[in-house]
């Protein structure tokens, strides 16, 4: 082989298997509703939105290393033709396809992809508040351990914090410290723990880490589920 062929060769391969580096490492997310309503999925800084009727499934896919990602569900949605309008919970900023996080209430699936020990991490949070039941979990690289929160939270939520479409977290509605762990020190109250014993597996509080983050090889596919 001339030498010629070689330096033409080896890069093309090289760039062939970075590129399937790249692609094994990605993710791919099926989110679901189940809900027997209509709600407007969210993913943010992937996908943006989309409306899910009932049984409908979205699918997006995520490159590796994306973090600080969020999927959620919107309700009481009314959008124009443009794409804007507004949303009882998990709004963001009036528009369809996200390009933001959304408003407080709303349940939301959190995750990073491929970061330390080339793990990706991913949890469900209630420190937004809870609108929406929700399961988070993996359907690939023989990773099984989902996460659900399906409690009946806002027929139950208390008085405090009870808001058209859902259940606020305390933080929203007090601003105080104590809920919100502004200065990071704080810890459990009678409304976290009313999330947590409900949803043992979702994050309550804001320092609630050790019993909320949840991990797969990175490269692993997950589903998100509205209304499992």
């Amino acid at each position: 082989m001339s030498i010629f062929k070689s330096m033409f060769i080896f890069p093309f391969l090289l760039i062939a298997q970075l590129l399937l580096f790249t692609h094994s490492e990605a993710a791919t997310f099926d989110i679901r509703n189940n809900c027997p309503y209509t709600v407007w999925a969210a993913s943010v800084p992937v996908g943006g939105g989309r409306q899910l009727n009932t049984s409908e499934t979205w699918t997006i896919d995520v490159p590796a290393g994306t973090k600080g990602a969020r999927i959620w569900a919107r309700t009481g949605c009314n959008f124009d033709s443009s794409g804007r309008g507004t949303c009882q919970t998990g709004d963001c900023n009036g528009l369809l396809q996200c390009q933001a996080f959304g408003v407080p209430l709303n349940s939301l699936a959190e995750y990073a992809l491929n970061q330390f020990s080339n793990l990706d991490f991913f949890d469900i949070s209630l420190v937004d508040g809870f609108n929406v039941p929700m399961e988070f979990g993996p359907t690939s690289n023989g990773c099984t351990r989902g996460i659900r929160c399906t409690a009946d939270i806002n027929e139950q939520c208390p008085n405090e914090v009870r808001a058209p479409g859902g259940c606020n977290n305390p933080c929203t509605v007090f601003k105080t410290d104590n809920y919100c762990c502004n200065s990071g020190m704080c810890s459990p109250t009678d409304f976290s723990r009313y999330f947590k014993t409900r949803c043992p597996d979702a994050y309550s509080y804001p320092k609630d880490d050790q019993t909320s983050t949840f991990t797969c090889p990175a490269g692993t596919n997950y589903r998100v589920g509205f209304c499992p």
